[in-house]
């Protein structure tokens, strides 16, 4: 039997990508490169193969009669169309838990290098500022106030290390989880004015777009860190970006952006923030594990067998 057809719609990852070239007849991002060529091959493509930043919208579903599953190499899925999936008859999957524990430490490791002011510190000793005197003094974090916007596997795993600097926890979420002793607030804004760093863990969508906005940075104030390791979507970058400038909060360390890759000249400019190229699961063995975790999804729904891990609303 010939190999199931799958639309590849991002530049993948070569973990991933092999393994497709391998088991599948893959059209990579034809789409976009060959509209022609992919008019003719949409009516046999049965898979989509996504990254987490991919955006499938209902029009590309809807040119995809035979469309069974979409599989999403990573957490966020936010950029796929899950209703127009399903009304298609299509499940989506993506890769949970296997990036946890990196994503969990990024977020550590901003915090740190936010309040200690880490990179600022390797550049003050590389352009020979030492022998003039020492640097302006920064801030503690162990013993300090964490708040976090998002209470989830990922959300859980910040506060287990955090803990062990001897932070107090507290969250916000759509609604308190059961089982977490952590204190929670009904609101970003209420988390915040209680928070010396405020961690953002919390999925992208509609529904948290720009949930931190300048409200929510007044409220953290002026010794206030802000983490960012969810979506750029979650904050109000224009609000942050003035917010860094009048000194309305400390600092920030962000993984995440509006509109990645381009950051905004204003934020790369500032001086007592962290910037990261999207690096949360950017570990050779975590990518590989979501890879696997991606292609194996597929493995199960062409082999008829439990999907690992669909996504909350296919389950």
């Amino acid at each position: 039997m010939p190999s199931p057809s799958i639309l590849s719609v991002a530049k993948l990852s070569p973990l991933f990508a092999s393994q497709l070239d391998a088991a599948f007849s893959v059209h990579d991002r034809l789409h976009q490169t060959d509209p022609a060529a992919f008019a003719a091959a949409a009516p046999a493509i049965r898979a989509i193969a996504a990254s987490g930043e991919s955006k499938v919208d209902a029009e590309l579903i809807a040119q995809l009669p035979k469309l069974e599953i979409i599989s999403v190499m990573g957490v966020g899925y936010d950029g796929i169309d899950v209703a127009a999936a399903k009304a298609r008859g299509a499940v989506v999957t993506h890769t949970p838990n296997v990036l946890n524990d990196d994503v969990a430490d990024l977020a550590i490791g901003l915090m740190l290098s936010a309040a200690r002011q880490l990179p600022a510190a390797d550049r003050y000793v590389r352009a020979g500022s030492w022998s003039k005197g020492p640097m302006p003094l920064a801030r503690k974090m162990s013993g300090a106030r964490l708040g976090l916007v998002g209470m989830g596997r990922i959300g859980q795993a910040i506060a287990h290390r955090a803990a062990a600097f001897g932070m107090s926890i507290a969250y916000t979420s759509r609604s308190p989880k059961a089982g977490v002793a952590f204190k929670y607030f009904p609101s970003a804004t209420a988390l915040a004015a209680e928070s010396d760093f405020l961690v953002l863990i919390t999925p992208g969508g509609a529904g948290t777009r720009k949930l931190v906005n300048a409200e929510v940075l007044a409220a953290l104030g002026s010794k206030g860190i802000l983490v960012n390791v969810a979506r750029g979507s979650v904050v109000d970058e224009s609000a942050l970006i003035d917010a860094l400038e009048r000194g309305v909060i400390g600092g920030a360390g962000l993984d995440v952006f509006e509109s990645e890759p381009n950051v905004p000249e204003r934020l790369r400019a500032l001086p007592h923030v962290v910037l990261a190229p999207h690096i949360g699961s950017a570990t050779s063995q975590t990518r590989q594990a979501m890879a696997d975790l991606a292609f194996g999804n597929l493995q199960a729904h062409f082999a008829g067998k439990p999907l690992l891990s669909p996504v909350p609303e296919c389950q």
